[in-house]
């Protein structure tokens, strides 16, 4: 183990550091979110999306909660008035 002599290096401040700026809108949706947002909206259940897409069901959850995090939203009524409002997915 090596030993340290001489004068302690100065800490820097954390006081002046200010976080990575976060862009205000949400990330935009992969062209897979998008498919299943709209499977969603026509009203498909997970297992359905699954096997419509020939994707797992977990794989359709996890698509479905990363859409989720990006819109900033806690469930899927609220992550389809959101689609909606922001012109994400369009009402035929």
């Amino acid at each position: 183990m090596a030993k340290t002599t001489g004068k302690p290096r100065p800490r820097k401040s954390l006081a002046n550091l200010e976080p990575p700026a976060r862009s205000k809108r949400p990330e935009s949706l992969t062209s897979r979110e998008q498919e299943i947002l709209e499977l969603i909206w026509a009203g498909f259940k997970n297992k359905e999306i699954g096997q419509r897409l020939r994707i797992s069901v977990k794989t359709v959850e996890a698509h479905r909660a990363n859409m989720m995090k990006k819109m900033r939203v806690s469930n899927t009524a609220q992550l389809l008035k959101t689609a909606i409002q922001g012109g994400v997915l369009k009402i035929r």
